[in-house]
């Protein structure tokens, strides 16, 4: 199935659906450090520089006859971490999303958000153009720590299939969810060389150490060394030492599940955006072979996000140790 990714960022979308069997086709993003990111470990498609306001949009991505479309709109304005108000213009692009699909009309369709997004009046928008477009429509928040990601990390996906009908696609994404939540320590066995870490609170009210023994919080585009003048909060899972220390820009790549040969270059601000903005690749991968299983694609996976989700579930938990050493 050849697909689109559109606001493709670093590739988390993109990676993920490629792991699953899918051809992708082409990508697009208007941000020139992703687009630089993406085209050093994509080789095998092209990624343009493209802005989706302009008028050719559609006539482009027609051009590839994608049987699917993907993408995540940028969503700062509806992100916990942002200014929470959707007036203030990227929002309009969730609606641009949909008005490409609509137009193109490929046969199916995927698009990512922030769950914040899904009571907004531009997400509801979305859904009218799509539905009036006569796509058959299913959307879910999924936690990624349920879906083979080490991350409490809350996603809204809206799945599309034209003349299809509504949830269809629900139930597989629910079904094969894992009952426990995947922590740092089941997917990283000791490697992490470290028991706690600090991650930079949106403010002092909230707590800014974490245990390897629950899942990481949402991985953000800022990572921020431990403040002087950090008091500690009384969620702490320790107190400040020197045993606790901030993640690396590689071990929150890694823990948004990009593979540890993914090629991280440019500068520390730039590459902490991409990888905070990204899909983690095996949230992605979860939904594309949630896809597979509805329409009955027999693809064949090594490293299938359902076969690792089946064993964590199962206590068999072998900790691939090697991310680290490998990425070091």
């Amino acid at each position: 199935m050849n697909v689109v990714d559109l606001f493709a960022g670093g590739g988390g979308l993109s990676l993920g659906f490629q792991n699953a069997g899918y051809n992708i086709v082409a990508a697009f993003d208007n941000w020139d450090p992703a687009v630089s990111l993406y085209r050093r470990n994509f080789k095998d498609h092209p990624i343009y520089k493209w802005d989706m306001n302009r008028p050719d949009s559609v006539q482009k991505i027609s051009s590839f006859k994608p049987d699917m479309i993907v993408g995540g709109p940028p969503c700062q304005d509806f992100s916990s971490a942002g200014k929470r108000d959707e007036t203030l213009g990227r929002a309009d692009l969730t609606i641009v999303f949909s008005k490409v699909v609509a137009e193109v009309k490929p046969k199916y369709f995927l698009m990512e958000n922030v769950d914040r997004a899904y009571k907004s009046n531009v997400y509801a928008i979305s859904k009218d153009i799509l539905s009036a477009a006569g796509y058959g429509l299913t959307d879910v928040i999924l936690n990624a720590s349920y879906c083979g990601v080490p991350q409490s990390r809350k996603r809204l996906f809206l799945f599309g299939e034209l003349n299809g009908e509504n949830n269809a696609l629900l139930d597989i994404l629910l079904k094969n969810q894992s009952k426990e939540k995947l922590t740092l320590r089941d997917y990283f066995g000791d490697s992490l060389g470290v028991e706690f870490y600090y991650r930079h609170p949106r403010s002092y009210k909230r707590r800014g150490i974490f245990s390897v023994d629950e899942p990481s919080p949402t991985i953000r585009g800022v990572n921020r060394p431990i403040p002087k003048g950090y008091k500690g909060h009384p969620g702490d899972k320790s107190e400040i030492n020197q045993n606790v220390r901030p993640l690396t820009t590689r071990e929150r790549a890694l823990i948004q599940t990009f593979p540890p040969e993914f090629i991280l270059e440019g500068s520390k601000t730039d590459l902490e955006q991409i990888i905070g903005n990204a899909v983690p690749v095996r949230l992605a991968q979860y939904v594309a072979e949630s896809i597979n299983l509805f329409l009955g694609r027999n693809v064949k996976l090594s490293g299938s996000v359902f076969d690792f989700i089946k064993s964590v579930s199962q206590k068999d938990r072998e900790a691939d140790v090697t991310l680290f050493e490998q990425a070091s």
